[in-house]
């Protein structure tokens, strides 16, 4: 048994407009772990994008860690984990599924679990509650995914997304919890109807890559972007300056307040340094789905 573990998992993007709860993409940005045994606890953050102190029985990792060592009946041994993150914190990014999902990496390697891909869709998310951005970090590029009342995760997953994704980041915080608040309970029937539609439509384009198609119902969003926009800085202008720079669409990042666009790749940096000059103070930054979703490289891997 290795002694030390290098975890990777990719930050995502949920929803892309009305894939409420359900599609997830896994973004090139990474939070990555590494991990090796020692005698008592450490948790050692390498940047910003994590909180400045914390005790260790609160920290989202550890809290993870345990909890699945105890669901499977072992005990979680003391490691030194320094973390990487490129997710800021409650952005729209995915930041808390992806501790998650690196929480349930880490109790499966160090207590030797065998955890099954099916066992880490449904673990993880069971713990954040619906699919969208666990899924997407555990498997990487697009997923199509349902939760039942048990628990179990069905997923649809499609690689080679070939396009490019421009993620804008403003200097503000929303957490998920605010950003329910403002969602209606519930819709009428002509309503859903309409919406449901178009995230059928969002769905099916984007497993038969018609990006085109897909910027459009992107922006077609009725669940939660109309509820949601007057919370998001500049998102009208956002979406508008968007299209008319070539992008096939955008849309809020989970609930905001980041929001992404999905671009064709031969324009991607024309793009990014558009939009730059028009919105100087966000942070924009250019990427593209992530392939392999979680990953694990033991010992000797990490001196290359």
């Amino acid at each position: 048994m290795s002694n030390m573990w290098q975890i990777s998992v990719p930050g995502s993007t949920a929803n892309l407009g009305p894939g409420f709860d359900s599609i997830g993409l896994g973004l090139s940005l990474y939070l990555k772990l590494t991990v090796s045994l020692q005698h008592r606890w450490e948790i050692i953050h390498l940047d910003d994008n994590g909180p400045k102190e914390f005790e260790l029985e609160e920290h989202l990792l550890y809290v993870i860690a345990k909890k699945i060592a105890d669901q499977y009946g072992k005990q979680l041994p003391a490691c030194r984990v320094e973390m990487a993150s490129e997710l800021p914190l409650a952005r729209g990014l995915g930041s808390s599924a992806a501790v998650i999902v690196a929480g349930i990496e880490l109790a499966n390697q160090v207590c030797d679990l065998a955890l099954t891909v099916q066992d880490k869709l449904n673990l993880s998310s069971q713990i954040e509650g619906h699919p969208d951005n666990a899924t997407a970090s555990v498997l990487g590029g697009l997923t199509i995914s349902s939760m039942d009342e048990n628990g179990v995760v069905d997923t649809f997953h499609v690689n080679d997304i070939e396009a490019s994704f421009v993620v804008y980041v403003p200097d503000v915080e929303l957490k998920t919890s605010e950003s329910r608040s403002v969602l209606p309970e519930q819709f009428d029937r002509s309503y859903a109807v309409s919406a449901s539609a178009n995230a059928n439509m969002l769905a099916a384009s984007l497993m038969v890559r018609d990006f085109e198609s897909a910027g459009r119902y992107m922006e077609a969003d009725l669940f939660h972007e109309p509820f949601r926009a007057q919370l998001i800085p500049q998102y009208t202008e956002i979406r508008a300056a968007a299209k008319a720079n070539g992008a096939f669409g955008t849309a809020l990042s989970g609930a905001g307040p980041t929001m992404i666009s999905i671009t064709p790749t031969a324009i991607a940096q024309d793009f990014v340094n558009a939009m730059k000059n028009q919105f100087p103070e966000h942070q924009i930054i250019l990427t593209k789905a992530d392939e392999y979703g979680v990953q694990v490289k033991f010992g000797r891997l990490l001196q290359k």
